[in-house]
């Protein structure tokens, strides 16, 4: 069996971390098992579906190295195949057409409510006469369409997460619509869970992975492939994404979207490395990071936990960091660039090398991307923002004759890493002190700090710049 899975996201929105999870998933399976990936488009909900939501959604899989067999296919543009499976569904007794209105199906509601019943259409309409439908239609009425469902059915599959899995039909909530209102004798707007079974069947799918909250929808699909005499595929629920409080990860907690993440400066490898860690563990436990195309060569279902994953940032920060600090300097630089001119720093003016020394420079201490505007301001700004630790070690004994000794020797000079070290030990025995003391006083001169990355690399930057003296003679100023 040449294995075929999908994802079909509603473009009602942007692309969403658990979406993507469920097509990281999708996508490890197919590639693990020399199977292809399918994308869907499921924009039949024409209120809320939008272009930009597709192309965000596109975007964000191509992003996250998530590559395509085929597709995408929209939904939108298969209306008439949808139909046309409502209406075998008719032609074979199995489905009916229902005129209850809204104020009818609401006092049902309250009735079931009242009486401590959980709520349910009560198939009141599955066997109206002719005389019954007439009579209804020249009201005005317009059916929906509902598939008969026997409430003494127990639908039962095999999990490839979860194991054996049942579910009774009398708990699917009665007669289920398939099809929106439309005029008598008339097929309205097809509905999901219908949608999905005849794609499914018409693509051949053979494997349905996605979260664990459509398993009451794969007990009512189940029984729709079977009424349209379709192969049910394999399913696989995976668990669902929790925040820190074990409740579903959703907007109102706040960055949700891949596209937001992005934003924040999360890389894609290093993103789609820790969604993949959200259920999942590879065959060595202790593995943490990995690519895409490595996890494939070891993924199965046996290791996904059915137990809902946490989202940790801590681990998602130290995995991206770890990205990072690992990615080839020009490649850093080409992603730091972006951000560095939208800060309004005059990168133009630097030659690429001079930049990719600094970025080489502060890469070790990047988490998230846009940390490299903070770290870098320096390097392109000649005024010097001294911190109140900064100035009170200028202050102590004998810093200013430090400063003054180091600027005689070295202003003008083009200085290497050899010969500032050896300026720094003449001054350090000249002048009778710690190394320590001189090494402190002269990051807090040239940087206006007294922490921050390595002192020689700083300073051997501002060196080819020209700018070192001009920022030792900026610290003098203030003494």
């Amino acid at each position: 069996m040449s294995v075929r899975v999908r994802i079909a996201p509603s473009p009602t929105g942007n692309l969403h971390i658990g979406t993507a999870r469920t097509a990281v998933f999708n996508w490890l399976f197919a590639r693990h098992l020399g199977g292809k990936f399918i994308i869907r488009i499921e924009d039949t909900d024409q209120e809320r579906s939008r272009p930009e939501y597709t192309d965000n959604i596109l975007e964000g899989l191509k992003w996250l190295g998530l590559t395509w067999d085929e597709g995408p296919f929209y939904q939108s543009q298969r209306l008439d195949m949808y139909k046309q499976a409502v209406q075998t569904l008719l032609d074979k007794k199995l489905a009916y057409r229902c005129y209850c209105t809204t104020e009818e199906l609401d006092d049902m509601r309250a009735k079931q409510k009242a009486a401590g019943l959980a709520p349910r259409y009560d198939n009141r309409h599955r066997h109206l006469t002719e005389q019954e439908q007439a009579t209804f239609e020249a009201e005005g009425r317009k059916p929906v369409i509902r598939f008969k469902i026997d409430d003494d059915r127990t639908i039962v599959w095999k999990d490839l997460v979860r194991g054996s899995v049942s579910w009774k039909a009398g708990d699917l909530g009665g007669d289920m619509v398939v099809a929106r209102a439309a005029e008598a004798g008339g097929v309205g707007q097809p509905l999901y869970n219908l949608a999905v079974v005849v794609d499914d069947m018409d693509m051949a799918i053979t494997h349905v992975i996605r979260g664990e909250d459509h398993i009451a929808n794969t007990a009512k699909q189940i029984l729709l492939y079977e009424a349209l005499g379709g192969q049910v595929p394999e399913f696989a629920h995976t668990p669902l994404i929790l925040n820190q409080e074990g409740r579903k990860l959703s907007k109102r907690d706040g960055v949700t979207s891949i596209s937001d993440f992005h934003k924040m400066g999360y890389i894609a490898p290093a993103l789609a490395n820790y969604m993949t860690l959200l259920g999942w563990t590879a065959p060595d436990a202790t593995q943490e990071l990995f690519t895409l195309e490595e996890a494939a060569k070891t993924f199965s279902f046996d290791r996904v936990n059915p137990a809902g994953a946490k989202f940790d940032w801590d681990k998602l920060n130290w995995i991206n960091s770890q990205y990072l600090h690992h990615l080839p300097v020009n490649e850093l630089t080409d992603l730091i660039l972006p951000l560095w001119k939208a800060a309004g720093y005059d990168v133009d003016s630097q030659e690429r090398p001079w930049l990719e020394q600094l970025v080489a420079l502060i890469g070790p201490s990047l988490t998230r991307l846009p940390e490299a505007v903070e770290l870098g301001q320096m390097f392109f700004t000649q005024e010097i923002d001294f911190s109140e630790e900064a100035r009170e070690q200028l202050q102590k004994e004998g810093v200013k004759e430090i400063l003054e000794s180091l600027l005689a020797t070295v202003e003008g000079a083009t200085l290497t890493e050899d010969t500032l070290k050896d300026a720094i030990k003449a001054v350090t025995k000249e002048k009778k002190v710690k190394k320590g003391l001189v090494m402190r006083s002269v990051r807090a001169a040239l940087t206006g700090e007294v922490h921050g990355p390595d002192l020689i690399q700083s300073w051997l930057l501002w060196n080819q710049n020209g700018q070192d003296g001009d920022r030792l003679k900026q610290a003098l100023q203030t003494l």
